[in-house]
């Protein structure tokens, strides 16, 4: 395990976690419950850390979540200091250095009606973070068409692996590849997930022509990389709002391509949504790609055109 994740954790964890064979390439979060199990979430399935040590399938066998190590772990996340990080918190999650996003709960403060912050933390979701570079390259035939990239939406379930294949096809186009020269990409990163910034700096590998705004809303953020940053491509995470829409269309309408993801098992399934029927009905987007489990996480289940016509009908997941 990252060095980095381990001193997150109380002494008690840590050990027990060093020395437990674990293949941590799978290894997709860490669940901590004040009093529950301590749980390892895989990419096929999940385990319980032993509390004599090693992995265990057995509740009474295993390691308690104590309030101390809750309490150690929110320290090392907000370096002893919770305050500096309340714009984070009312998110719901801080991004750590690596990439890991950790996702906390609790007793939730709220002023006029919105969150303002999240006391008594008896709640925490470590999710690591794992670029896998090259994982785009099987779907890359599919949304170019005379060296421009087409308008493209990932439909996939959540943890599936949609941030995974956007980061990668950003990366595929800000570098440059066989279908495409390397183009300057735009990417609003509302929740720190597809650049995993920290301190301003990202801590995957999104290509050398890619610029980021990091922990800005979507629809206002793809208007601004517009005005500011001349952009060929903007890529987006997870649209649902009218917005987010309307923004959209005003990118397009600028002759800026669109890469976007979305939470969904199909296209039907999106057009089933108020919000989103628009984009199905008008043939906003040019490329559907849509992720499923079939094969593991992240698997590539088909890939269609604007009609619905089928392009890609093997699955493969993008881990492989």
């Amino acid at each position: 395990m990252s060095s980095r994740i381990l001193k997150l954790l109380s002494p008690s964890i840590r050990y027990i976690l060093s020395n437990a064979d674990i293949d941590y390439k799978r290894l997709v979060e860490l669940r901590l419950r004040i009093n529950e199990p301590f749980i390892l979430v895989f990419s096929d399935g999940e385990i319980l850390l032993g509390k004599k040590g090693g992995m265990t399938k057995d509740k009474e066998a295993a390691y308690r979540v104590s309030a101390e190590d809750i309490r150690t772990t929110v320290d090392a996340v907000s370096d002893h200091s919770l305050y500096a990080y309340e714009d984070d918190i009312r998110q719901g999650f801080i991004t750590i250095r690596g990439g890991h996003r950790v996702g906390i709960a609790g007793q939730v403060v709220l002023e006029k009606g919105r969150v303002k912050n999240v006391k008594h933390i008896s709640f925490i979701n470590i999710r690591m973070s794992h670029q896998i570079k090259g994982c785009s390259n099987m779907v890359l035939p599919h949304i170019f068409k005379d060296g421009k990239p087409l308008h493209t939406l990932i439909i996939s379930p959540p943890g599936s692996g949609k941030t995974t294949l956007l980061r990668d096809i950003v990366r595929n186009i800000s570098e440059g590849n066989m279908y495409c020269k390397g183009l300057n990409v735009g990417v609003v990163d509302e929740r720190s997930e597809i650049a995993a910034c920290y301190m301003g700096v990202p801590q995957n590998d999104v290509g050398f022509r890619t610029d980021i705004l990091d922990g800005c809303p979507k629809a206002e953020g793809m208007l601004m990389l517009l005005r500011s940053m001349s952009p060929k491509v903007i890529a987006v995470d997870e649209i649902g709002s009218r917005e987010d829409i309307d923004a959209i269309a005003y990118v397009m309408n600028s002759g800026c391509s669109i890469m976007a993801t979305v939470h969904g098992d199909s296209i039907d399934d999106i057009r089933n949504k108020p919000v989103l029927r628009k984009l199905v009905e008008e043939k906003v987007f040019d490329r559907y790609i849509v992720l499923g489990n079939s094969r593991g996480i992240g698997t590539v289940e088909s890939i269609f055109d604007e009609r619905g016509n089928e392009l890609f009908i093997h699955s493969l997941s993008i881990a492989n």
